[in-house]
């Protein structure tokens, strides 16, 4: 299977991609944990169907350390006994911040209160703009079919 479109090939796609390159970067700076990024993004790109990105975060976070049980675990974690009360949170959210279009009002007050409680704000920034920046990847990806299943952790820097 080959992408529709080769994003590292156009000029556009391709400078593009080096700035949401490094707004990653500034991200992973950030006091957000590592690990809450990581699970995020993978919860994201799994709601979303990006099979790249679901690939490269599953890779990344067990290259990271992160356990094969809280990997499998993601898609289900309301049910999972593995996330702390913080992960939680945050995978709500980021939940909710991604089907949008699917709650009328976006992100509950309730939802965005228990992040707030476990998150101070530039921890809750730092999420935000995380799973803003994982759903541009994704729509990035899902939209040219990039191919799932290469992808080597630290491929990208």
């Amino acid at each position: 299977m080959d992408a529709r479109l080769n994003l590292f090939a156009s000029p556009v796609s391709a400078a593009f991609g080096k700035h949401l390159v490094s707004a990653g970067r500034l991200l992973a700076d950030s006091t957000l944990p590592a690990a809450t990024q990581e699970l995020v993004k993978l919860r994201v790109s799994q709601i979303n169907g990006c099979g790249f990105c679901t690939d490269m975060h599953t890779k990344d976070a067990a290259h990271a350390g992160e356990s094969a049980t809280r990997l499998n675990l993601v898609a289900a974690w309301r049910e999972a006994t593995v996330f702390t009360d913080a992960e939680r949170a945050a995978l709500e959210l980021a939940e909710q911040g991604t089907r949008i279009a699917d709650a009328a009002g976006g992100v509950s007050d309730e939802v965005w209160a228990r992040a707030a409680k476990h998150y101070d704000e530039e921890q809750l920034a730092a999420l935000v703009c995380a799973i803003t920046l994982i759903n541009a990847f994704n729509r990035l990806n899902v939209i040219v079919q990039q191919p799932a299943g290469d992808y080597r952790p630290g491929q990208f820097g």
